[in-house]
């Protein structure tokens, strides 16, 4: 007998949503919220193996059998595929994907390389779009979702993060792109901005992220939660909203 957590939806009881990258920052905030939601989750990740059980664990303890893993890489399409295949096996069915897996550091021009390339669009880009074919089918039956988290700089860039930026853009259209192709699957993207500061030490300095949070008119930076909360909005109460891209970046889009 399952264990419930306070006041789960009912009608999402039953309802299971893979989530890649989300071990850690906003991708296990959008686990832990879709949770208190009551969905099932099957939490995907890389190299983040400690991270990830302890939050399945965290979310088992509060609901019983209701959070699984899985572990792969995202750069090789028969891994993938394999994702796919066995996330579909975990409890029969998904009804939801969340492309969340990002790569992200700087390629000022004349430093990127093949590998540069190849990490930052295998994550950004590869891996949602072939995830996103692997899953078409079993999302098609269930009249399911795929949210891609994009970014801000997928529309105007950041300087010295070119590829980033390139591979931010082609997730944003391959969101609208398969929104017309894999209908009745809704297919939308939530754009973040300031959300969380990169955890890299000296990867942004104080004096940059003063002059990012004077670009945004409500002047902080947003939470986890706001991203997290976007996407729940989207899987449960946008059943119109398809092949948008939702920013959630305190106004900076309108002032970069």
């Amino acid at each position: 007998m399952n264990t419930h957590s306070a006041n789960p939806d009912a009608s999402n009881n039953e309802k299971v949503v893979l989530i890649t990258g989300s071990s850690h920052r906003i991708g296990a905030q959008i686990a832990r919220t879709l949770h208190e939601a009551g969905f099932k989750l099957i939490l995907h990740y890389r190299d983040s193996k400690k991270g990830a059980e302890q939050l399945a664990a965290d979310l088992n303890l509060a609901r019983s059998e209701s959070a699984a893993l899985i572990q792969g890489e995202l750069s090789n399409v028969e891994a993938i595929e394999r994702i796919a295949q066995t996330a579909t096996s975990v409890w029969g069915r998904v009804d939801a994907l969340i492309n969340n897996a990002s790569t992200f550091y700087p390629t000022p021009l004349g430093t990127g390389t093949g590998d540069d390339w190849d990490k930052l669009f295998n994550s950004n880009a590869k891996g949602p779009f072939f995830l996103s074919q692997a899953l078409a089918p079993e999302l098609k039956k269930n009249n399911g979702n795929i949210i891609n988290i994009v970014d801000i700089y997928s529309e105007k860039p950041l300087k010295d993060h070119t590829i980033y930026c390139m591979a931010k853009a082609a997730l944003n259209m391959m969101t609208k792109s398969l929104a017309r192709e894999l209908a009745p699957i809704r297919v939308n993207g939530v754009s973040p901005g300031a959300i969380l500061w990169p955890e890299t030490d000296g990867e942004i300095t104080e004096q940059s992220k003063q002059a990012i949070l004077e670009k945004v008119p409500l002047g902080t930076t947003g939470q986890p939660s706001d991203i997290a909360n976007t996407v729940k909005f989207l899987l449960c109460d946008g059943p119109y909203i398809n092949g948008q891209i939702i920013a959630v970046d305190g106004g900076r889009s309108t002032n970069i």
